[in-house]
């Protein structure tokens, strides 16, 4: 017999033996009755019925948030991630490296510990509960996307989403969560601003690319209206020769070598992207007032005698510890260039009309060595070049969704 059959038969007869006994019975012995009445339904349902969604959410574990969730280290953890590679249907072949020949396993047995305090783990119900009729969109490269790829396996662990979207290169995807009307997606771009890439004689690209800070890549920025919550990030693509504009006024080039010409650092690059993008988001006035965006930083690659062209690889099997990581690397540089343009919207000049948090990989990564598909991703179109860049499901960037939504209860 099912929990609510037994519970309503009893609830039923105890009535029926109040009122048949109602004139015998005292007024402190009926609202005891009326009492145990209530609570036997706490303990044979399994859920509390009184419990709402909003109070769902503060039974999960609270951070301090004085704490920095991204200063800390790896430790070993038995339980590894919620899913495996076998049990998440929407997976990419190129992300499963078990399946592609990665024989070892202790790179799914770590967790991130920040100092002086415990990141909670992921837990999937309460996630779909905080973004109940909401709309997520990871705005960036093959990067975001790896990032939404965790999420949609960590999520699928509580509901079975819909693949409602697909475009002809299979960049831009949207996944549907019924239960709770939660939209999911990828919104692909190389810049975040708009860009050409310039061809030779043969209208062939040459790598060579021209980017307009002053205009917002069009992919991402019609959505933004209808969009909830935004996770924007945009890195690998910089590393090329880059001329930046302001409309039609040239800054600067990063790796170009043009006479009479402002050489740019990558780090320099990003500050003037990332700055015309967080003023775009911040003054969108067709966007909605609640609009949550969390900024990513770099994610490192972990390239080894070489770079992805010239044989480089990334065959380590297990984390680094925080002595081992360079603090002082390009990719640090790149990280405190994005935070300081978030800083300049929200803390310094107080000018922050929309809510904007920071998801700060860079350092958690760089010790994440381990991670990668290296040379197990199955991409017959790549053949002979290992991947360093990506990241394995499961694995580390499983962390970042756990991060996430630690930044979205704060900024709830």
């Amino acid at each position: 017999m099912k929990s609510s059959s037994i519970f309503r038969e009893s609830s039923e007869k105890t009535e029926r033996w109040m009122m048949k006994n109602k004139g015998r019975l005292s007024p402190f012995l009926l609202s005891s009755l009326c009492i145990t009445i209530v609570f036997t339904g706490f303990f044979v349902f399994h859920q509390n019925p009184f419990i709402s969604d909003q109070n769902f959410l503060t039974l999960q574990p609270q951070i301090d948030p004085k704490c920095d969730l991204f200063k800390g280290h790896w430790v070993p953890d038995k339980r590894g991630s919620l899913y495996t590679n076998s049990s998440c249907s929407t997976l990419p072949d190129s992300k499963n490296c078990i399946k592609h020949g990665r024989s070892d396993r202790d790179f799914l047995f770590w967790r991130w510990k920040p100092d002086g305090c415990d990141l909670p783990r992921f837990n999937p119900k309460a996630f779909l509960t905080m973004v109940r009729g909401k709309k997520m969109s990871f705005i960036g490269d093959s990067v975001a996307r790896n990032h939404m790829e965790s999420l949609l396996c960590l999520l699928s662990m509580e509901e079975t989403p819909k693949d409602i979207y697909k475009d002809g290169e299979d960049r831009n995807r949207i996944w549907y969560f019924p239960k709770h009307d939660f939209t999911l997606s990828t919104s692909w771009t190389k810049f975040l601003v708009e860009e050409h890439e310039r061809v030779d004689g043969n209208k062939k690209g040459t790598g060579l690319f021209d980017i307009d800070i002053s205009k917002m890549d069009e992919g991402w920025s019609n959505g933004l209206p209808n969009t909830d919550i935004a996770i924007v990030s945009a890195a690998h693509w910089f590393f090329r020769p880059i001329f930046i504009h302001r409309g039609d006024e040239t800054l600067g080039c990063i790796y170009c070598n043009v006479p009479n010409m402002t050489q740019l650092s990558p780090d320099q690059g990003f500050k003037l992207v990332y700055s015309s993008v967080f003023k775009h988001i911040n003054e969108c006035e067709n966007c909605k007032k609640d609009l949550v965006t969390v900024m990513r930083t770099i994610s490192p690659a972990h390239f080894e005698n070489g770079t992805w062209d010239t044989g480089g690889s990334c065959r380590r099997t297990s984390p680094f510890g925080v002595n081992q990581i360079d603090l002082q690397s390009n990719e640090m540089k790149i990280r405190a260039s994005q935070i300081e343009q978030i800083e300049l919207i929200t803390e310094r000049d107080h000018k922050a009309k929309k809510k904007f948090g920071v998801l700060d990989v860079t350092r958690v990564m760089l010790m994440r060595p381990d991670g990668h598909p290296n040379s197990h991703w199955g991409n017959k179109w790549m053949k002979g070049y290992n991947d360093c860049v990506h990241w394995c499901l499961p694995g580390p960037i499983d962390a970042w969704n756990e991060f996430l939504m630690a930044i979205l209860r704060q900024l709830r």
